[in-house]
C-alpha cells in the first residue's frame, strides 16, 4: 500500500517511523495502519480528534508491557504498537459459552498489570465524575433522575472513601483484551485513569454489550464478583456499587455522544439490576 492511499497522518507517520503499511482501516475514534517495520510486525494508529485516548500512548506506555501491548512510539493522539496475532478478542470466549473462562482470565490480566510510578498528572476517578454534573444541569431526558441522582451520590461517596489508588486502564473489559499466541492474552486500548482497583472491574461487569442476558442477570453478575473477590482480594461490595455508579456515568456519556439510550440500553440495565440487588447498600 502507498502512501499516497493513506489518511494524511497516517502517512506522514508510517514514513517518520518507518512503518511499511499493508492494510489500513478506519474505526469511529481512529485511523489504524497494519504492517511492519524493520520484519516486526507493529499496528500504527492515529486518533481523529482530541478526547480520552489522545494520550493513549503515554497510558499504555506507563505500563511497561506488564499485561499490556508493548510501545514502540508514540506522539499526541498516535502510537504505534507491537502487533498481536491472532489478536483473538476475550469476547470471543464469551460467545463460545464460557463466561466463567472469561472473567478468570480478566483477573489474570488485571493482576499483570503494573504501572510505572506516576510520571505524570493523570485523570482521577473524581475528575470523570464531572459528566454527572454536565447532566444535571442539561437538558436531557432519556435518563430516570432518580437513577441519575444514585449513581451521582454513589458514585462521589466512593472516590472520598476509597483506598490504594493507582494508574487503572480505565476500560479493562472483554473488546480490549486480546490473545497474543506469544504474550498470552493482552490488554490494549487504556484511558488511564486513578483509582482503587475496585473501579477498574466496572467495565467487566457492563460487557460484553451484545449480552444483555448475562449483563443483567443477578446470578452471573453474583458469580463474576465473588471470582474477582478470590482472585483479586477486592471488596465485593465496592464493586458492585462502582458497577453501579459507573453503568450510570456510561449512559451519560453515551447521551454525550448523541446515541440514543433507554431502558434497553446494556449499562441502564446493569444499572437497574445492581440497584435491586444492592438495595440500601447502594
Amino acid at each position: 500500500m502507498t502512501s499516497s492511499s493513506l489518511p494524511d497522518r497516517l502517512a506522514a507517520l508510517s514514513r517518520q517511523w518507518r512503518v511499511t503499511v499493508v492494510r489500513s482501516f478506519d474505526t469511529p475514534s481512529s485511523s489504524i495502519g497494519v504492517g511492519w517495520r524493520g520484519g516486526e510486525p507493529v499496528v500504527l494508529k492515529i486518533v481523529k480528534r482530541a478526547g480520552d485516548e489522545w494520550r493513549a500512548g503515554e497510558a499504555t506506555r506507563a505500563f511497561g508491557g506488564r499485561g499490556m501491548v508493548r510501545v514502540l512510539d508514540a506522539t499526541d493522539g498516535a502510537v504505534l504498537l507491537e502487533r498481536l496475532e491472532p489478536a483473538t478478542p476475550l469476547v470471543e470466549v464469551v460467545r463460545h459459552g464460557d463466561d466463567d473462562r472469561a472473567t478468570g482470565i480478566l483477573c489474570d490480566v488485571i493482576a499483570a498489570l503494573s504501572p510505572d510510578p506516576a510520571s505524570r498528572e493523570w485523570p482521577t476517578a473524581r475528575d470523570w465524575s464531572r459528566g454527572f454534573d454536565r447532566h444535571v444541569v442539561g437538558r436531557d431526558q432519556q435518563l430516570p433522575r432518580e437513577l441519575v441522582a444514585l449513581g451521582h451520590h454513589t458514585y462521589l461517596d466512593l472516590c472520598e472513601s476509597q483506598q490504594h489508588a493507582r494508574l487503572l486502564h480505565g476500560d479493562l473489559q472483554h473488546y480490549n483484551v486480546l490473545y497474543d499466541r506469544s504474550r498470552g492474552w493482552t490488554a490494549i486500548d487504556p484511558k488511564g485513569v486513578v483509582g482503587e482497583l475496585e473501579y477498574e472491574l466496572g467495565a467487566a461487569l457492563r460487557n460484553p454489550t451484545e449480552r444483555l442476558d448475562l449483563i443483567a442477570s443477578p446470578s452471573n453478575i453474583e458469580r463474576r464478583v465473588t471470582t474477582f473477590a478470590s482472585r483479586l482480594s477486592v471488596n465485593a461490595e465496592r464493586v458492585l456499587r462502582w458497577a453501579l455508579a459507573q453503568a450510570v456515568l456510561s449512559a451519560i456519556w453515551s447521551v454525550e455522544d448523541g446515541e440514543r439510550v433507554g431502558p434497553e440500553t446494556p449499562a441502564l440495565r446493569l444499572a437497574t439490576t445492581l440497584r435491586a440487588m444492592l438495595g440500601n447498600a447502594a
